[in-house]
């Protein structure tokens, strides 16, 4: 930059950018035009963009309003996002940024985004007078014969000025001497150049060399200026200089021409003879680097050769100056001008910028929705610069133009991220040169999950087989739901639906782990008590809002050999053997009675067989293995035991076999009595009478005091029997209650112990009753109360039942003394799976239905 800058010319370039923008009218349609002079420091003031586009300046930052520039390309100006300011970034050098002459624009390309919209700003850079004129040397060396007439002209070489209009070179000053003058004349472009004028004869003897300072001008303000110093030489005559056929040539050029073309035939003339007629053809000193790398001379020839690469879009016109000198003494060059225009080739393919993207893609996306924001650029010119983009096919997405080169990729249907999960879009620029160049481009637009999807189970249902007495917390299944959805929209967690499995909550019998599905039993089952039961799980993913799934699974309890036969027949009477009276005149196959068990298992666990296990006398009876039924083998002897001790085996087809024993004790009698005997003395040892004088009276007082509770227990149940007559006036007695007593202990005469084992349900809290003949005198019932602490208890609490009226109407409905031992509903009920054979069953209704008070014939077939 040449002297004399001051902050006059910044003020006055201000007033001129000023009236350009009033002057210019409103711009466009969605382009506006701004003036910026050049060499403005950083943060100089251009334009209100947020005001002269009617944006909310609050809003800018988050619209993310931006100018959008070539990778690559330097970012003269910026926007202040938090009032909307164009603002100078780095300085700008309209010389270095405009490399030919004319108006320089920068064009801007503003966008912002929700909504997307785009504007084009064009921002005018002015020239300033920054650079002063200057010579290719600091000194000429001008040789001129002495014979040179008066008015003679000598050009002189041009000053050169990187600025523009006014401010480029404007005249020429000659420092003042007696022989030369100048003058300042005008080329067809406008540029200046001068001339040496010959005012006075010279005299080479008299004077050989002149000095004269040349200065150049330019028409900027403050005015600056460039010196040369010109040395004058007086030669001998050599007084024809050479001559072009015409000072200004134009040619054209493709710009692929390779190296080497002849871009013009140069011919100049000279009238001399001999070296003063031989031309030599050179660039003129100022011809700048850029024209030296592309072209060259031929010296003797005048031929202008192509040297490098030509680049249309880099610059179309290349001015060149040629001089023409001779080779005689006093030589003068001459110059001319030579314009090489290029010609447009389509050498560039387009270019395809992602302005903005936004991706992932949801895969609920309505069609339209705007992904990216594509720009398509090509340095070509006319036809080789128009550019056509498209997509390739079958993808769900269009092309949308919405400004010139300016294209937004949108959605054309609904996305499915489990069927295409990420899409491959291929974008082709293509142009209309000839032939045609094409750029293409894949963009990678990965869909985004939506939970739109439920899990599914691996199976419609499940059946789960579990052997009963599994071990508590052990795995018992696994389920497995499948999501098609990724990430946590598949993140999938297993439940078990809220029921209740007889009475209890599902969740008391088997629980599931969440993550991995597998089932595992809470408790150990039982086959007698449940079989078979269903639960409800579901899979339910982590998405938002959730969405889930149930499946069915049928759980199946396989039965196990857990439960000994129970023998229901006969039973034993208050602790002591059971027994039997047989007539000693019994023939051989008489039916002493029949052993009647049951087994609550199902299946070969509850077929049943019977053997004797121990006899008196193996050989006078013998018990049927499928029936039970107890058959004398022969006839009575004389010398056969009065008393015969029998103990019958009852096993199951178990795998181990589980068995139950029950002893019998039959006495062989002449004659069969009419009542039923008291066997109880047979619950003793014979010689346990006899054995201390203390038994005797433990015995006493032990029958005293149950004398007196049974006792008590008739004239309370008398006294409330009467009451309920009262009340009623008439109606009869209700049926005696069952009350349970696990904290008294009753006395030895009032009740017998028994072998009776029956067990509550598991998980019963209230007692269990059940009720049991007993060879009392009539018009008594026993309930049998067994709590649940009481399954190893073998005592029985008993209970009086007021008898029956005369007014009964229906005796069914009475207290049967001689039913038989009856479980409630809540006890464990016998498997019917198997039951005994047809030629028992007469021998057990007998059994049930035969009064209690004969007891001859209890437990006969």
């Amino acid at each position: 930059m040449g002297a004399g800058a001051g902050s006059g010319p910044w003020g006055q370039l201000f007033l001129r950018s000023l009236l350009f923008l009033l002057l210019a009218g409103p711009p466009a349609r969605g382009q506006l035009r701004y003036a910026v002079p050049e060499e403005l420091e950083h943060g100089a003031f251009v334009a209100n963009l947020g005001e002269d586009l009617g944006l909310d300046v609050s809003t800018l930052s988050a619209r993310r309003f931006r100018i959008v520039s070539r990778a690559g390309a330097r970012q003269h100006l910026e926007v202040n996002l938090e009032n909307g300011i164009l603002f100078v970034n780095e300085r700008i050098d309209r010389e270095e940024v405009c490399e030919a002459g004319g108006t320089c624009l920068l064009h801007l390309q503003l966008l912002v985004e929700s909504p997307l919209e785009l504007y084009r700003v064009e921002v005018e850079v002015l020239d300033i007078n920054d650079h002063a004129p200057t010579f290719p040397w600091q000194e000429y060396v001008l040789e001129v014969a002495e014979s040179a007439v008066l008015g003679a002209r000598f050009p002189l070489e041009s000053a050169q000025d990187p600025d523009v209009g006014t401010n480029s070179v404007h005249t020429y000053r000659l420092s003042p001497n007696g022989f030369f003058s100048l003058e300042v004349q005008t080329r067809s472009d406008a540029s200046k150049f001068a001339e040496l004028v010959l005012e006075r004869a010279l005299d080479r003897e008299q004077q050989r060399v002149h000095r004269v300072l040349l200065t150049a001008l330019d028409g900027g303000v403050p005015e600056r200026s460039g010196t040369a110093h010109i040395l004058v030489t007086v030669l001998d005559a050599n007084d024809n200089v050479p001559a072009f056929d015409q000072p200004s040539y134009g040619v054209s050029l493709p710009e692929d021409a390779p190296a080497g073309t002849l871009v013009i035939q140069l011919n100049a003339t000279d009238l001399d003879e001999g070296p003063n007629g031989e031309i030599e053809y050179s660039f003129s000193g100022h011809a700048p680097p850029r024209v030296r790398e592309l072209f060259h001379v031929e010296p003797r020839s005048g031929q202008v050769l192509l040297k490098g690469r030509l680049d249309y879009e880099r610059a179309s016109l290349h001015e060149l100056y040629v001089q023409a000198k001779d080779r005689g003494p006093s030589a003068v060059a001459v110059h001319c001008r030579v314009l090489v225009h290029l010609l447009d080739v389509n050498d560039n393919a387009p270019e395809v910028t992602l302005t903005s993207v936004s991706t992932p893609v949801l895969e609920d996306a309505p069609p339209g929705t705007v992904i990216a924001v594509i720009s398509v650029q090509d340095r070509d010119s006319g036809d080789n610069g128009r550019v056509s983009c498209e997509v390739g096919p079958n993808v769900p997405f269009e092309l949308r133009s919405s400004f010139r080169n300016y294209y937004t990729l949108v959605t054309t249907q609904a996305l499915d991220r489990e069927l295409v999960p990420e899409y491959n879009v291929s974008i082709t620029a293509r142009d209309m040169g000839s032939p045609a160049l094409l750029t293409r481009s894949t963009l990678t637009i990965p869909v985004s999950d939506v939970n739109d999807n439920a899990p599914r189970f691996l199976q419609p249902s499940y059946s789960v087989y579990v052997m009963e007495n599994n071990a508590p917390g052990a795995s018992i299944c696994s389920v497995s739901a499948l999501d098609p959805d990724c990430q946590q929209n598949a993140y999938l967690s297993y439940s078990i639906a809220d029921g209740h499995i007889h009475g209890m909550p599902v969740g008391t019998y088997v629980s599931i782990n969440s993550d991995s599905g597998h089932m595992y039993a809470l408790r150990s089952l039982d086959y007698e008590q449940i079989r078979s039961f269903q639960i409800q799980v579901q899979a339910q993913d982590a998405g938002f809002p959730p969405l889930s799934a149930n499946v069915t699974v049928h759980i199946f309890v396989l039965d196990q050999n857990d439960n000994a036969p129970v023998i229901v027949s006969p039973l034993p009477r208050n602790g002591s053997v059971a027994t039997e009276l047989v007539p000693r005149s019994a023939r051989p196959g008489y039916l002493v009675g029949t052993v009647s068990a049951v087994d609550a298992d199902a299946g070969l666990n509850s077929r049943l067989s019977y053997q004797l296990l121990q006899a008196t006398d193996f050989t006078l009876f013998s018990v049927a293995p499928d029936t039970g039924e107890l058959r004398t083998l022969r006839s009575f002897l004389e010398q056969d035991a009065s008393r015969q001790q029998l103990v019958v085996q009852v096993r199951d087809g178990g795998q181990p076999a589980l068995s139950a024993t029950v002893s019998l004790l039959l006495s062989v009698v002449e004659t069969m009595p009419q009542t039923l005997s008291d066997f109880s003395e047979f619950s003793l040892p014979p010689e346990a009478s006899s054995s201390s004088p203390l038994t005797l009276y433990l015995l006493v007082s032990l029958g005293s005091i149950s004398f007196t509770f049974l006792l008590a227990i008739l004239i309370l149940t008398a006294i409330r029997c009467r009451g309920e007559r009262r009340s009623r006036q008439g109606d009869s007695c209700s049926p005696p209650r069952c009350h349970c007593c696990p904290g008294s202990r009753p006395s030895p005469d009032g009740l017998k112990t028994s072998n009776l084992t029956a067990q509550p349900p598991a998980g019963t809290a209230a007692g269990t009753c059940l009720d049991v003949p007993a060879g009392g005198p009539p018009g008594y019932c026993y309930k049998v109360c067994l709590g649940p602490e009481s399954a190893q208890s073998d005592f029985m609490f008993l209970k009086p039942c007021s008898p029956p009226r005369n007014n009964e109407k229906d005796p069914g409905k009475r207290s049967r003394p001689e039913q038989h031992l009856q479980v409630s509903k809540e006890a464990k009920q016998p498997n019917t799976d198997w039951l005994p054979p047809s030629t028992q069953r007469p021998a057990l209704k007998r059994y049930q239905t035969q009064p209690w008070g004969n007891r001859g014939s209890r437990w006969k077939g």
